[in-house]
């Protein structure tokens, strides 16, 4: 690895704040790296939740990167069909020496085509939404690691992905430094952190609670796979 790490995070209007501020805050903690936050604009990007962040990088000013990330949120939906954004992480992924993503981001990147033959996941509520997409090879887990793509699940999992990347790139000893200082011994308080593991009963409200909304992300994602066809 370089003296200095340069890595990418690509921020939007709706994105889930965790899915970003998670992976910053051991990226940052990194030795010798480098985050920058880049959106369309370096205007104040509104989160899904009200947060605001800052960029500091329009598009055009961006450098290639090391490493690229791309959260996840409801703001994806939009993002799936930007072609100005799709088209600006086809051409930084091919320096990028990994392209990763947290949540529903693994979307974006498949929408670009950039999954194509490679083992991703993504929240598991989208992960039917994922599969829609020929040549991804989806994948349950919490971290998923194919070569040079990376993806983590949904929204806190973004903390394990990193850590895992930071594993990769430096480690075991500096991801468990990284890990003892963020103080990271997960105990929640119920074991409804995953469909597995929830009472049935919280399972399916949930899924039909936000029925409606995957249902129209899965009309994102047919066209977004059609307009890929038509550009390959």
């Amino acid at each position: 690895m370089s003296s200095e790490f340069h890595i990418g995070v690509l921020v939007f209007p709706d994105l889930t704040p965790l899915d970003m501020v998670g992976p910053y805050e051991v990226f940052s903690r990194m030795k010798g790296a480098k985050v920058s936050l880049v959106a369309e604009s370096k205007d104040p990007i509104r989160s899904e939740r009200g947060l605001f962040f800052l960029p500091d990088l329009s598009l055009e000013e961006a450098p290639d990167f090391d490493l690229l990330l791309v959260p996840g949120g409801l703001g994806v939906n939009r993002l799936m069909e930007n072609q100005r954004v799709l088209s600006w992480l086809k051409t930084k992924a091919e320096k990028a020496q990994y392209l990763t993503s947290v949540c529903t981001g693994s979307l974006v990147l498949a929408s670009a085509g950039l999954l194509k033959g490679y083992q991703a996941t993504c929240h598991w509520l989208s992960l039917d939404v994922l599969s829609l997409f020929p040549g991804v090879e989806v994948k349950e887990d919490r971290v998923v690691l194919d070569r040079d793509r990376a993806s983590g699940g949904g929204v806190t999992a973004g903390i394990d992905f990193a850590l895992s990347l930071v594993a990769e790139l430096q480690g075991e000893k500096a991801a468990e430094e990284i890990q003892l200082v963020l103080e990271y011994n997960p105990a929640p308080p119920f074991s409804s952190g995953h469909p597995s593991t929830v009472p049935k009963e919280v399972l399916e409200e949930t899924k039909a609670s936000r029925k409606k909304a995957q249902d129209l992300r899965k009309e994102i994602a047919g066209r977004a796979i059609e307009n890929l066809q038509i550009v390959q």
